[in-house]
């Protein structure tokens, strides 16, 4: 598929998804999500692409939804198309790892694209804000979801009620951010980040993403129960006895994801 508004990549085993509205400041519409969702599907189906990195520039990542193409729609006309869940969330599905190397703006729909990833990677000049309420609507794309499961209740009503904006420091001392990194070098730190977790197996690599997953989204037991189901799982891996003998054989695995 040729797109317009991304530029997709690969660096070895990892797939590279490059935000490209610069007009707009990456500004998140329809056509920009649709194909955003469509080549995260394409990444997550190539068996040669262990892990998955979205940026943007290093002024903007994302400077949230574009406001001109919704301002004037009706209830009606929302809930029908279903605005946002439509095109949005398909990054959110992605069973690959996934991960935001985030400089400059992540605002709004930005902040909510960064957090449906599995891991944030920020220059020292990010930024990070829902400031919905301030032009009369909230988030829409899980922000109010996320966000609150991640850094508390306290600082996510903070931030959605008063529009306030995090530092990339203040987001990682707060647990929103993984790692924060020298201003340029984000991209470039994600993709390593992305190798390092591509060399593993990745089948086992997904279970696990699964099984944190199911800690953020439900309860202690549940979660338990899952995780141990999942290990057991590993046991049917010929990945799981490879990198097993090779622990004590201390030998690097030679993964075959499978």
């Amino acid at each position: 598929m040729t797109y317009e508004t991304i530029l997709v990549a690969t660096d070895g085993p990892v797939g590279i998804i490059t935000l490209n509205r610069p007009e707009a400041l990456n500004a998140l519409n329809r056509q920009i999500t649709s194909e955003l969702s469509h080549a995260a599907a394409a990444l997550d189906a190539d068996g040669a692409i262990g892990a998955i990195v979205v940026t943007g520039s290093d002024k903007a990542f994302a400077a949230g939804a574009d406001i001109k193409e919704i301002k004037d729609k009706t209830f009606a006309e929302v809930y029908e198309e279903q605005l946002i869940t439509s095109t949005w969330e398909g990054l959110s599905r992605v069973r690959k790892p996934t991960i935001a190397a985030v400089s400059g703006h992540a605002i709004g729909g930005g902040c909510e694209l960064a957090l449906m990833c599995d891991i944030i990677v920020a220059s020292q000049k990010a930024r990070f804000a829902l400031p919905e309420t301030t032009i009369g609507i909230i988030p829409g794309a899980g922000g109010t979801q996320r966000l609150t499961r991640i850094v508390g209740k306290a600082v996510a009503m903070d931030m959605i009620l008063t529009g306030r904006a995090l530092s990339a420091q203040e987001a990682h001392g707060l647990g929103l951010v993984s790692r924060v990194v020298p201003a340029g070098t984000h991209v470039s730190e994600a993709v390593t980040l992305a190798t390092r977790i591509a060399a593993s197996s990745q089948p086992i690599v997904r279970l696990a993403k699964e099984a944190v997953n199911k800690a953020y989204e439900t309860h202690l037991q549940e979660g338990l129960y899952l995780e141990r189901r999942l290990l057991y799982a590993t046991f049917a891996l010929d990945d799981r006895r490879e990198g097993m003998n090779a622990f004590a054989e201390k030998r690097r695995p030679d993964f075959r994801n499978r």
